[in-house]
């Protein structure tokens, strides 16, 4: 059975993937339904015939402006607002953790740029992504949990008005390949992660960052390069 199983999911993701022989028969058949449930709800959801599993308490909002490849996965208690001027672009063998959150737009006053990721990445669960000012993440890349992403940020130069009446400026992030995002890291709107980068759990980012280096720290700074 375990066979079977094992040549169904590498046709499906595309790469040779091999079922850990301790896993219990009845607990591969709890998960194999859930995700026919959810492979289910996503295509009722989104009106499209096509691989993507959603939790049945996942609320996915403009779905005119979500654009993906196959085997999206949505899982339990996500929030996704794709409200944007190039919306949400999902590439193959995305998934999504529980709990996390994607906002393409903070104001109705001033509509955000979106978010493109990229093939085979992995947002951990409780994230949080914040899009207005365009967040690109590229392939097999993946991130921790806790991980929040602020691609905006507010204007606070004139005293004399609230900082809240002032609106926001944007410069975007661009997160590169192969790269992996260590648990409750927080990054900031301007950041460019080269390919192939580390970031320490924890960790504060601004700035950019040259390929194939590891970061870490309040705010970031490089520990060492992987080369």
């Amino acid at each position: 059975m375990g066979r079977i199983w094992n040549r169904i999911i590498t046709k499906f993701k595309g790469e040779e993937f091999l079922l850990d022989r301790r896993i219990p028969m009845t607990y591969l058949g709890g998960f194999i339904f859930q995700r026919l449930v959810m492979l289910i709800v996503g295509i009722i959801k989104m009106r499209r015939i096509r691989r993507i599993f959603v939790h049945p308490s996942s609320i996915i909002r403009c779905k005119s402006k979500i654009h993906y490849g196959m085997n999206l996965t949505i899982d339990r208690s996500c929030y996704i607002d794709a409200l944007s001027v190039d919306g949400l672009s999902f590439g193959n063998n995305v998934s999504i953790g529980k709990y996390t959150t994607i906002e393409c737009t903070g104001t109705l006053k001033s509509i955000g740029k979106g978010m493109r990721v990229g093939n085979n990445v992995g947002l951990g669960t409780h994230g949080f992504f914040g899009c207005a000012g365009g967040v690109e993440i590229g392939d097999d890349t993946i991130f921790g949990n806790y991980v929040s992403v602020h691609s905006e940020n507010h204007n606070y130069n004139d005293i004399s008005l609230p900082i809240r009446l002032q609106g926001v400026n944007r410069k975007g992030i661009t997160i590169g390949k192969n790269c992996w995002i260590g648990a409750k890291v927080t990054l900031l709107d301007g950041t460019v992660l080269g390919n192939g980068c580390i970031v320490a759990a924890g960790s504060v980012v601004r700035g950019v960052i040259p390929d194939n280096t590891i970061i870490g720290g309040v705010p970031a700074k490089v520990i060492k390069t992987r080369s």
